[in-house]
């Protein structure tokens, strides 16, 4: 009888060692697939191309040599971001220091804004991801945009920013100094920075944020500040061009770098698994996501015509939005180049998961139903002709399978769970974050 036993057992154990074989099987045959198809949408057919730097690791991160990155600036810049303080050009009185450039990214929606449209000074409440932020009541100076706030992770990757990549004085936009007027957002390109830092300069001043005096009698700012621009005069230290290339060198270590694609690109072939591992072969592959999508932030200095729908055809109600706008143009209503309209920056893919609102016009509610749309390639927006959509616009042919495991890989591969470690504990001023009005602070449990 203890033959029979024995014998049973070694039997079970055979067989699931066999099992196991085969499973091992299977997924090595789906990982020397996923990574044939991934070097092979790699210029240096290596896996390393997709993978992003350690947040602290300022040498292999994207920056402008006109405002190398130091940990002194990263420190400023993380608090300025977030700083309710700034919020003192305020239109009324009673919403000032009550917003910051985080009240329209922020970690919980993936440095992005949690609605369709983001609302920096005039709008109340958080919610949890930023979804229930919204106008205050009657009032007439709300700090809106007619366009879906972009996400700022891993801009780093981009030399030029906004939708239209209108900001930033180099790379693609070398020979568009004509286009600078002043008086303009554009003339913050005249200081020469590239788009994070232009944009950093130019968005204090867009969105009421200012450096006051009583900010620099802070403390703490003033040594973070003497701590971070140690080679300018005094004079001229504490300024809103320097607090902006602050921010700019905190927004360039914003990087996903914990997400399990990337521990997958390092080595960790179990961070996937093997539904996510079939969806990122069909994003290098079938679905030619990585035609567009590229480099370690899955996106590219590329503007395509999609024929997506613009925020003033939002079902919602928007504010400040019209028809005719020229930001509806896309690249093509800055550049005024016809053969550009209707063309919008290809954006990044990481921490997509946290908001519902997806294109440059938040027409899109899923990300599943961004894929869908892609997949079908029948443009919504009628004011957009076919002559303008762009020729990669066309019918993917994925089964309802293949749109699943890619919607898989997008939405749990691409998400770094950890976003909080790029927050201050608490600002040098004392104040709630990102907002501080009345009812965010409710929501964040914030007094």
């Amino acid at each position: 009888m203890t033959h029979i036993k024995t014998g049973l057992i070694l039997f079970l154990g055979f067989g699931l060692l066999l099992s196991c074989s085969k499973d091992e099987k299977i997924i090595q045959g789906i990982d020397l697939e996923l990574q044939s198809l991934i070097k092979n949408a790699s210029p240096s057919s290596d896996l390393s191309y997709f993978i992003l730097p350690e947040s602290d690791n300022f040498s292999a991160i994207p920056q402008d040599p006109k405002n190398p990155i130091s940990k002194e600036k990263v420190a400023l810049g993380g608090f300025l971001f977030h700083e309710t303080a700034l919020g003192v050009g305020g239109k009324e009185f009673s919403s000032r220091k009550t917003y910051s450039c985080a009240s329209c990214h922020h970690s919980s929606a993936g440095f992005q804004s949690g609605t369709f449209q983001g609302i920096g000074e005039g709008g109340t409440g958080f919610g949890v991801r930023g979804e229930l932020r919204k106008p205050v009541a009657g009032m007439t100076n709300v700090d809106v945009q007619s366009l879906k706030t972009p996400s700022v992770m891993n801009g780093a990757y981009q030399p030029n920013q906004l939708w239209n990549g209108q900001s930033g004085a180099t790379h693609l936009n070398n020979g568009t100094k004509p286009l600078w007027k002043e008086g303009s957002d554009l003339a913050m390109n005249h200081l020469g920075y590239e788009g994070l830092e232009t944009q950093a300069i130019s968005g204090l001043g867009v969105h009421r944020l200012t450096l006051d005096e009583n900010i620099i009698k802070i403390s703490a700012y003033k040594k973070l500040f003497d701590e971070a621009f140690p080679d300018k005069n005094a004079s001229e230290r504490y300024s809103n061009e320097n607090a902006g290339l602050a921010i700019a060198a905190y927004l360039r270590t914003l990087l996903s770098n914990q997400a399990p694609f990337q521990k997958y690109l390092r080595g960790e072939n179990n961070a996937l698994n093997e539904i996510e591992k079939r969806g990122a072969a069909l994003f290098f592959g079938k679905a030619q996501c990585a035609s567009c999508h590229t480099g370690p932030a899955l996106n590219s200095m590329q503007f395509n015509a999609l024929g997506l729908g613009d925020l003033v055809d939002c079902p919602e109600p928007t504010l400040k939005t019209v028809q005719n706008d020229p930001v509806n143009l896309g690249r093509g209503g800055f550049t005024q180049n016809h053969e550009e309209y209707y063309a919008f920056k290809v954006p990044q893919l990481y921490n997509l998961k946290d908001v519902q609102f997806y294109g440059h016009g938040s027409s899109k509610r899923s990300i599943k139903e961004m894929i869908v749309y892609k997949n079908l390639a029948i443009a919504e927006n009628k004011n957009v002709p076919a002559s303008h959509l762009d020729p990669l616009f066309k019918p993917l042919g994925l089964t309802d399978k293949e749109i699943d495991a890619l919607t898989t890989f997008i939405t749990k591969s691409l998400y770094d769970p950890n976003l909080r470690r790029f927050e201050p504990q608490q600002l040098p001023s004392g104040l709630c974050f990102p907002n501080a009005d009345v009812q965010s602070r409710i929501d964040m449990d914030c007094f």
